[in-house]
């Protein structure tokens, strides 16, 4: 895992800000051989924004199983903490990526808990063994502290959010911070598939496992807050910001 408190922002394009979206995730060190599985999985390396050749799935062809991630590829290998926003007017790019910034590193590192594939109502997923209080409480501080920059969702988005009903709770998330699963509703998961075939669930979800075995078996830390920026609706997520949590003084 990648040390120290330096600050690494990989690119800057504030031109975009009025229309970009922006996302806090939680993503492993580009170094870690689970950022590289995951991408692979995905087909795509959001730090340079590279195709990847993906595994091999029994039963799949090339293009099915890339139509079965497409979703999940443009957004790129994460978990989120705060849903995309676009920025409020009267703010910048540059003013978000030092609040993230200064949040950061009011947060200690913790431990990652052990991370399982499973699959739930059809979507695969990398998600905790079981529930961290401290992955909790960091996804609860990236809602809150950062909302003041977010702006209000547009009718669209609103109506995007309630395709499917919500529950009273859900649609109290969706109204206060503007996205529905958030706090209470949010559950930590890092997104491996679009919904798949009942049929196919099986053996891909034994291949994932297989596949994500000896990188899952390795400690890793939550060590920083990774902003993820889309300059426009029709561009990926691409990573814009990796900023160190806080660490014990020694």
């Amino acid at each position: 895992m990648a040390s120290g408190r330096a600050r690494r922002v990989i690119t800057m394009l504030s031109t975009t800000a009025n229309i970009a979206r922006y996302a806090i995730y939680y993503a492993p060190d580009p170094a870690d051989p689970l950022w590289q599985a995951g991408c692979r999985w995905l087909g795509r390396d959001p730090l340079t924004d590279e195709t990847l050749l993906q595994p091999a799935l029994p039963g799949l062809s090339s293009a099915e199983w890339a139509a079965l991630t497409a979703s999940p590829r443009r957004y790129g290998f994460h978990a989120t903490l705060k849903p995309p926003i676009r920025l409020k007017a009267g703010y910048h790019e540059k003013e978000f990526l030092a609040a993230v910034e200064a949040l950061a590193g009011m947060i200690p590192v913790f431990p990652m808990p052990a991370l399982s594939v499973t699959t739930v109502q059809g979507f695969m997923a990398l998600t905790e063994q079981s529930p961290s209080s401290a992955l909790r409480a960091l996804c609860d501080h990236c809602v809150i502290a950062l909302d003041p920059f977010r702006a209000p969702p547009t009718d669209e988005e609103l109506a995007r959010r309630r395709q499917w009903p919500l529950s009273p709770a859900r649609e109290a998330m969706l109204q206060q911070w503007g996205y529905p699963d958030v706090l209470d509703e949010w559950r930590f998961h890092m997104t491996l598939s679009e919904k798949l075939p009942v049929s196919a669930i099986p053996e891909i979800q034994s291949a994932a496992e297989k596949y994500f075995l000896a990188a899952l078996d390795k400690i890793r830390l939550v060590d920083a807050l990774c902003v993820y920026r889309q300059e426009t609706p029709d561009r990926n997520f691409s990573v814009l910001a990796r900023f160190p949590l806080a660490r014990a003084i020694q």
